[in-house]
């Protein structure tokens, strides 16, 4: 099914000055029913969120894919902060001291990827397709993970190796994609070398600049109080600059504020302690980010990548649950542990989104089939998946006992 009809009443309005309007409709509706979740259930306010975007979908008005526009602005700017603060709190010299950790990180991004391109041939997908949904299942939502432990107040083993298994495998993710899609580009040009500069730039482009928000943010932390406000919005600039930076150059906007985060987290032996989301403006926008994901489907898609997407999601967490069980020993953790941890990995949510954008705009004819496979996969696992977050910390014992989504 061609990309455009995934939502076509919204399509002019999200491309127009207007799509204002569309992001304070989405804002309205996610915060009320994040609040309506909060006072009537002991769920986190992220599943209200999903839960507006879910009926919006099924009443036929979501949001177009590609994700395009003032909404994939809005996307790009709520994601990189999160990845930004989720990277902040990565420290890579536990991987030093555990290296099980590293196998583990390693073996979940991997088979969880491999499983789903083998199970989506053995059905008859095209292997092109396979390979882009491979790619697109890697990541865990760091997005809905760090969003929930947020909220929760969770605190202990488990939760600080669901920040870090996110991270790294969103950087896997982020980075294969890069790969690929110049790998099909190269396949289409016989410049191979024009092919490998691009790479090349993707990757050390970002890397600079992400380095270089590293330092300004360091450079701030150093000379004023980030407990300020003023403080708060020069670091909430800094990363939304960096941000549109990284689009307006064609590097990944979601690579950039996530490198960032892991610099000054393994740079600096003091730790990184942000406002959630850079106070109330980035809180918006998060807002924001977890309707529009939740409503980036139409009934059409469900028919359409139903049996697929099933297939997808299931080998997906089967082979993800099985690399983190069977290595929990090496990598220090109980059974109960890696139960939990394996349980966190459940969800498939922004980041696949925005990749999957990428991929339409940059390799439309690959992507096309992808679409409604990733798309129900996405709408299965979006309200799910916070709710198995929340299930696998209570496991572990690493809820507060008075989280802010019960008071």
């Amino acid at each position: 099914m061609p990309p455009a009809e995934t939502a076509a009443p919204w399509t002019a309005l999200a491309s127009s000055p207007d799509a204002l309007l569309l992001v304070a409709l989405l804002l309205v509706a996610g915060a009320l029913a994040g609040e309506a979740i909060a006072r009537t259930t002991r769920l986190p306010r992220v599943v209200g969120y999903s839960a507006a975007g879910c009926v919006a979908a099924a009443f036929g008005v979501g949001v177009p894919v590609p994700v395009a526009g003032t909404l994939r602005l809005v996307a790009d700017l709520a994601l990189g902060l999160l990845l930004f603060e989720i990277g902040a709190r990565v420290h890579l010299r536990w991987l030093r001291r555990n290296p099980g950790l590293l196998a583990t990180s390693l073996a979940e991004s991997l088979l969880g990827g491999a499983a789903v391109a083998v199970a989506l041939l053995a059905i008859g997908v095209a292997p092109s397709t396979a390979a882009a949904c491979a790619v697109l299942a890697v990541p865990a939502s760091a997005a809905v993970a760090g969003r929930v432990a947020m909220e929760l107040g969770a605190e202990g083993q488990v939760t600080q190796r669901m920040v870090l298994l996110t991270a790294l495998n969103t950087l896997y993710a982020v980075l294969a994609l890069i790969v690929l899609r110049l790998w099909w580009a190269a396949g289409q040009a016989p410049d191979m070398l024009a092919a490998l500069a691009a790479l090349a730039w993707s990757f050390f482009g970002s890397l600079l600049l992400g380095v270089g928000l590293a330092g300004a943010v360091s450079l701030v932390a150093r000379r004023v109080d980030l407990r300020n406000e003023s403080a708060v919005l020069l670091l909430f600039g800094l990363v939304v600059l960096a941000v549109v930076t990284a689009r307006w150059l064609s590097l990944s906007a979601m690579l950039v504020p996530l490198l960032a985060g892991l610099v000054l987290a393994n740079t600096s032996a003091r730790p990184w302690v942000w406002p959630r989301h850079f106070g109330t403006a980035g809180g918006v926008l998060v807002l924001v980010l977890f309707v529009v994901v939740a409503s980036a489907w139409s009934p059409a898609v469900l028919v359409s990548g139903g049996l697929a997407a099933i297939v997808l999601v299931v080998a997906r967490g089967a082979a993800k649950g099985a690399a983190v069980l069977l290595l929990a020993p090496w990598a220090k953790a109980s059974l109960r542990q890696g139960l939990a941890l394996a349980v966190t990995l459940t969800p498939l949510s922004a980041t696949a989104l925005l990749m999957l954008s990428d991929l339409l705009q940059t390799a439309p004819e690959v992507a096309r089939d992808a679409v409604p496979i990733v798309l129900t996969s996405i709408a299965m696992l979006e309200l799910l998946g916070p709710i198995a977050v929340q299930a696998a910390l209570r496991l572990a014992g690493e809820l507060d006992r008075h989280p802010e989504a019960t008071r």
